[in-house]
């Protein structure tokens, strides 16, 4: 490290971003401030760290003052200092790295932690161990003696794509295991699912049943259902599914919290159709001390005035944006594309895919949120659906202008340069899913897209270079919420075999920080109060094992989070 703490540019230029050394222009705030008024004494202090502040020159300081859970001084540790009082804790960093609380873009905080703790966990390599349909089949056995031979027996994150059948599993297999108890499976993107003969009967499903509006009911070559369901046909089952009990949907609330904390993330974000159930016990779970993290919720189109009446006191839990769906996942061949997908689907070589609705629906949809003056979310991951995203939030500011709407697509995977174009003009906001290019990337490029749209999947470095406002997320559950691995795919796009994907959409170690803290919280209209580490904003910040700025870029995913700090107040500690 350097003398004076300042983060010094490795070579490998333009995957970093410069770090300001501002050492005397803080010193020189500092004064200033001191002429104004008497500094006020700290209640805590840390000192001696490289403290990346994520401020608008990306200032590099070395303490960070905090009274009443925000920040007080920022600048150098002499200077800071001057905030030291007879009842101030003083902390010294001993060189340690401080960043901004990570604050989650997207992903699905109430439920993230029920994989795995209700319902079987049907991941493969990386995540889980799930290789073939057997392995597959066996876990389902152990969650069926778990609930008993009455109750449902549920599984989440099933791949097909790395099953060694190359396969979905279909209601024959799952009839292996009962034919009477029902058995439904969610596929690893969230976007189908499969059900045993017991489960379909109760939906009613049978040859004759029709697909419903945006969604498909596959069937084999005798015009059977084979148990495999797209998009929206996944509610003609999941509707009779019971839902978990009170309790377990507490306690994974909980265990989420936790999880969430242990990984540096100081405001969480359930993007799904937030209902006031979940609101109340996100809620309740501040007050009992069981959540010590932030949310930020979403709401549905058909949920956002329900939520509104929720009477919500803590502080910790918000309501932001209306969330809505495009299309579904690029790999279950569901995402719609411009062009055909790369391998024939079910042999149609001319497959595109499909969306949720028509365009001129989707844009009805779009003009309700925004002239009732909330933000529009929506999921988006083929070209050809963020056509229509685009059209519908176009043809909304045209019938009803409106300023600084930040209106969002989320996953924007494979948004177009042209596309980039409209999102400036319209001045909305792309939150990139960017860890598709480590755990889909190879499969994108050989099975579903194509080596050439694989490599320009999130195209994050062609955002920057517009100067958009762009996040980047993990979707969690979808996969782990791991901020630093999140980061580290954005600086290197290294695929699970190794192999770098998209070059040239790689982005700085300072942007792809900015993308999962201020950038993340100006996404949701919480830009003036948290992102980064500067004077008035909550003091939400984590320190670190190394210096995300100047370790190997291909390091980054195996920092430690030694601290979560929120308002102030340590939530999460690594074992020492």
């Amino acid at each position: 490290m350097h003398p004076d703490n300042s983060l010094v540019e490795q070579p490998r230029a333009p995957r970093r971003g410069p770090w300001a050394l501002t050492l005397l222009a803080a010193l020189a705030l500092s004064a200033c401030a001191g002429r104004q008024a008497p500094p006020v004494e700290a209640q805590l202090v840390y000192t001696n760290g490289n403290v990346l502040t994520v401020d608008k020159n990306n200032t590099a300081v070395q303490a960070v003052a905090v009274r009443d859970g925000k920040i007080l001084a920022v600048g150098p540790s002499n200077a800071v200092a001057a905030y030291v009082g007879a009842n101030t804790k003083v902390v010294d960093l001993q060189g340690k790295t401080m960043i901004p609380g990570i604050y989650d873009a997207h992903s699905h905080f109430a439920v993230a932690r029920n994989t795995g703790t209700f319902v079987a966990d049907l991941n493969s390599p990386p995540i889980g161990t799930v290789r073939n349909i057997d392995d597959l089949l066996g876990l389902l056995k152990i969650q069926q003696g778990k609930v008993g031979p009455k109750e449902w027996v549920s599984g989440s994150g099933y791949d097909d794509t790395l099953l060694a059948e190359k396969r979905h599993p279909t209601r024959a297999d799952l009839d292996k295991i009962s034919t009477t108890q029902p058995i439904y499976l969610t596929h690893v993107s969230g976007h189908l699912a499969v059900a045993n003969s017991a489960a379909l009967a109760l939906a009613g499903i049978t040859a004759s049943t029709p697909n419903p509006t945006g969604g498909v009911i596959r069937k084999n070559a005798q015009g059977e259902p084979d148990g495999v369901l797209e998009e929206t046909a996944l509610t003609m089952v999941a509707k009779f599914r019971p839902a978990l009990t009170d309790a377990q949907q507490r306690e994974g609330i909980r265990l989420a919290g936790q999880w969430y904390a242990a990984h540096g993330v100081t405001t969480a974000n359930h993007g799904a159709a937030t209902t006031p159930v979940v609101l109340n016990m996100l809620e309740d779970a501040v007050k009992n001390g069981q959540l010590s993290i932030r949310v930020m919720t979403w709401s549905g189109f058909d949920s956002m005035e329900a939520v509104d009446k929720v009477k919500l006191t803590t502080g910790k839990i918000k309501v932001g944006g209306v969330k809505e769906f495009s299309d579904g996942s690029i790999q279950g061949y569901t995402g719609y594309l411009a062009e055909h997908y790369h391998s024939p689907f079910h042999g149609d070589a001319h497959y595109r895919g499909f969306p949720r609705f028509t365009r001129e629906e989707l844009a009805d949809r779009v003009l309700k949120v925004h002239q009732s003056g909330r933000q529009m979310m929506i999921h988006a991951n083929g070209d050809a659906a963020i056509d229509d995203v685009l059209y519908a939030y176009r043809k909304a500011q045209e019938a009803s202008p409106r300023k600084d709407a930040r209106q969002v697509l989320i996953h924007s995977q494979m948004m177009r340069e042209d596309q980039l174009d409209e999102v400036k003009r319209l001045e909305a906001i792309p939150s990139f899913f960017v860890l598709h290019t480590y755990y889909w990337g190879d499969r994108h490029r050989d099975i579903f897209i194509g080596t050439d749209r694989a490599s320009r999947i999130s195209p994050a470095r062609s955002a920057q270079a517009r100067r958009l406002p762009y996040t980047i997320h993990t979707d969690a559950p979808v996969v782990p919420m791991d901020p630093m691995r999140l980061i580290w795919s954005a600086v290197n796009r290294v695929t699970t075999s190794g192999v770098v994907l998209g070059a040239d959409q790689r982005i700085a170690v300072a942007d792809a920080l900015r993308a999962t803290t201020l950038n993340a919280a100006y996404q949701n209209f919480e830009d003036k109060e948290r992102g980064s580490i500067e004077v008035g904003k909550y003091a939400d910040m984590v320190i670190l094992s190394d210096n995300i700025a100047q370790v190997d870029p291909m390091a980054i995913k195996d920092i430690q989070v030694l601290e979560t700090i929120v308002e102030g107040q340590s939530v999460y500690r690594a074992a020492r």
